[in-house]
């Protein structure tokens, strides 16, 4: 039932993307549970097993993909000033070490062993992994829902826009994860190479999400925006059910 699950709604990703008829799949590489796949030029990335084996996979099948995106990020991006507070210029990559050590309490354990297991595959330093994958601390996108008087025929559309900026360059690093966590629901997630977290995705309960915000800048003592997406992707049911276990220390879900 799984797999069926995963499957079919791996099929309606494609059909919604590509909107187009022959499909060219090409299996690039395979490692454990986990395998890359092309198709009609988009990067599909297949992850199994527990939080670290899917960052593993991750790692070794995206690695250099992740190891250019990570570079260009921290040491070009990171490095250029974002605001000027008086005498202090802040930089994305001064910054985002302290954001990770301050939010590291409201973040569950599967997630540092998901880094892990991608910064081992990729070959890079642990650090940079997780600095990387708190950018989205300091950026939001913008997004939309439109149904019943708002379309022609009521249909729902949900959509999601990237817009940090081309700059970035995500674009050259973009990839379509289809996983299936141990112990959670099967999910696809529209990201990049290297990020572990989510924001836009659907989930094999029918359940779609993609986040939307700004002028939140300083106001990091929470769950990060990112991985809270990503745990409604793996635990949510139903649109009620968008907490996980109370097993978590904190609240992941505002009133």
């Amino acid at each position: 039932m799984l797999r069926t699950s995963t499957r079919t709604l791996f099929a309606l990703w494609i059909l919604a993307l590509l909107a187009a008829a022959p499909v060219k799949a090409e299996v690039i590489a395979r490692y454990g549970q986990g395998f890359l796949e092309r198709i009609d030029g988009y990067l599909v990335l297949h992850l199994k097993g527990s939080h670290y084996e899917m960052g593993l996979q991750h790692g070794k099948l995206l690695g250099e993909h992740v190891r250019e995106n990570m570079n260009y990020l921290l040491e070009v991006k990171g490095n250029q000033s974002l605001a000027v507070l008086g005498p202090l210029e802040l930089k994305p990559k001064d910054m985002l070490p302290g954001i990770v050590k301050l939010q590291e309490r409201h973040v569950p354990r599967k997630y540092w062993d998901e880094m892990k297991g991608l910064a081992e595959g990729a070959g890079l330093p642990l650090a940079d992994i997780q600095s990387a994958n708190f950018i989205p601390e300091l950026f939001h996108c913008s997004g939309f829902a439109l149904m019943n008087s708002a379309t022609a025929d009521g249909t729902l559309y949900h959509g999601r826009v990237l817009d940090y900026g081309v700059d970035l360059k995500l674009q050259d690093h973009a990839v379509l994860i289809v996983a299936e966590p141990e112990g959670g629901i099967p999910f696809v997630n529209v990201t990049y190479a290297g990020f572990i977290g989510s924001v836009t995705g659907m989930n094999a309960r029918h359940v779609s999400i993609g986040e939307m915000g700004g002028r939140g800048l300083g106001h990091w003592d929470g769950v990060p925006m990112a991985l809270l997406v990503r745990e409604v992707l793996e635990t949510a049911d139903d649109l009620d059910g968008c907490c996980p276990p109370a097993s978590v220390t904190t609240s992941w879900c505002s009133a």
